[in-house]
C-alpha cells in the first residue's frame, strides 16, 4: 500500500518543546561515522541525524507521540500502532513506513510477524514498535561496532536490507523442511500431517505480508526523495528484486506443500486399501473353514466321526488341506 499526503509546513525541529521522550527504547544521534551518541531522556532533540525509537504501547510514548512538534499530525496515529499492513506514505520530503519482519522473540512463532513503523526525513527518524524487531537490533549492534549507518538514508536502506534478509533466511529454512518431507515421502515414510499444516500456514502468512512489502521496496526505489541518492535507489531496487524472487519461492513452496498433502493422502489410502485387501484374503480362507466347523459343531446325531477316536485329527487335516487348496488357488490367480 502506498499513497501521498500533502504536508507543506517544514518540520519544527527547532521548536522549543522538541524534547527527547521519556523512557525511550533508544534515543541517539548518528555521528556520521558509523557510531552514535546517546541522548538523555527529556533533553533537547538535536537537529541532525536524530533517531528516537519507542514502544508505542507505553503511556509515555503515547503522550510524546501525541504532542511532540517533531511530527506532522498525519503520522501520529500510524506511529501509535494504527496499521499493520506494509505501506509507504510520502509526506512532503519525509516518508512514513510500516514494515513487517520475522518474529525472533523467544516463545513466539516466527510467522507472528513483528511490525516497525517509522517516520523518516533527512535529519530525523522516529520509529515505534511493541515487540522487539531484530532488524533494528542488528543496526544497533553495527553502530556499537562502528559499522552502522552514517545518515538517515543509510539507516532506511539498512532496515529494509535486514528485514528482507531475515525473511529470505526464514523462507530458506521452510524450504529445507519441505525438501526433508519430500525425501521422507520418497522413502514411503508418512510425515506428520501437523508439521505439514504448520509449514503451509507459515507460507501463507508470509505471502500475505511480504507481497505488499515487496511493492513498498519497489516504490521506495523509485520515489523522488532529495536525501536518497542513486546508490540508495539502486540498493533498494536490489532488495525489491530479491524479495520478488523469494515470493516466487513462496508460491512454489505453497504448491509443493499441496502436492505433499496429496501424496500423503495417497499413501494413507493405499495403506488402508492394502490392509482391507489382506483382511479380505483372510476372510476368503477362513469363511469356508468356519462353515465346516460350524456345520460339524451342531449337537445332533449322525455327525460323521463323532464316535471315532481319530475323527478330530482327520477333521483338522481336512481343514488344513482345504485351506492349502484355497491358498494355492489364490496364488494361481495371482491374488497373493
Amino acid at each position: 500500500m502506498s499513497e501521498n499526503l500533502p504536508f507543506h509546513p517544514k518540520l519544527p525541529l527547532h521548536a522549543p518543546k522538541a524534547l527527547v521522550p521519556m523512557e525511550p527504547v533508544l534515543a541517539m544521534q548518528l555521528d556520521g561515522n558509523g557510531r552514535y551518541h546517546k541522548l538523555s531522556a527529556g533533553g533537547s532533540v538535536p537537529t541532525e541525524r536524530c533517531w528516537l525509537h519507542l514502544d508505542y504501547s507505553t503511556d509515555s510514548a503515547k503522550e510524546w507521540l501525541g504532542h511532540t512538534p517533531l511530527l506532522p499530525d498525519v503520522v501520529r496515529q500510524s506511529l501509535m500502532g494504527g496499521s499493520n499492513r506494509p505501506k509507504l506514505v510520502k509526506i512532503n520530503n519525509g516518508l512514513l513506513l510500516t514494515l513487517r519482519g520475522i518474529n525472533h522473540n523467544e516463545g513466539q512463532r516466527p510467522d507472528q510477524m513483528v511490525a516497525i513503523r517509522f517516520f523518516i526525513t533527512d535529519q530525523l527518524i522516529v520509529s515505534t514498535r511493541h515487540r522487539r524487531v531484530y532488524a533494528v537490533e542488528q543496526i544497533v549492534r553495527n553502530l556499537r561496532q562502528g559499522l552502522g549507518p552514517r545518515s538517515t538514508s543509510e539507516w532506511l536502506v539498512d532496515v529494509c536490507e535486514n528485514l528482507a534478509e531475515q525473511s529470505g533466511d526464514f523462507i530458506d529454512e521452510v524450504m529445507d523442511k519441505i525438501v526433508r518431507l519430500e525425501d521422507e515421502i520418497l522413502e514411503q515414510r508418512i510425515s506428520s500431517r501437523r508439521e505439514l499444516v504448520e509449514i503451509r500456514r507459515q507460507l501463507i502468512v508470509l505471502r500475505r505480508y511480504l507481497a505488499p512489502q515487496r511493492d513498498v521496496f519497489s516504490r521506495l526505489a523509485n520515489e523522488k526523495i532529495s536525501w536518497l541518492d542513486k546508490e540508495d535507489h539502486r540498493h533498494l531496487q536490489d532488495i525489491a528484486d530479491r524479495m520478488g524472487r523469494w515470493l516466487e519461492d513462496l508460491d512454489a513452496s505453497i504448491a509443493r506443500t499441496s502436492l505433499l498433502a496429496d501424496e500423503i493422502n495417497a499413501i494413507m489410502t493405499e495403506a488402508m486399501n492394502r490392509r482391507t485387501y489382506i483382511m479380505s484374503l483372510f476372510a476368503m480362507v477362513f469363511l469356508p473353514l468356519s462353515f465346516f466347523t460350524g456345520l460339524l459343531g451342531v449337537n445332533l446325531g449322525g455327525i460323521p466321526g463323532n464316535t471315532s477316536p481319530i475323527g478330530f485329527g482327520l477333521f483338522c487335516m481336512f481343514l488344513l488341506a482345504f485351506a492349502g487348496g484355497i491358498m494355492a488357488w489364490l496364488r494361481l490367480r495371482k491374488w497373493v
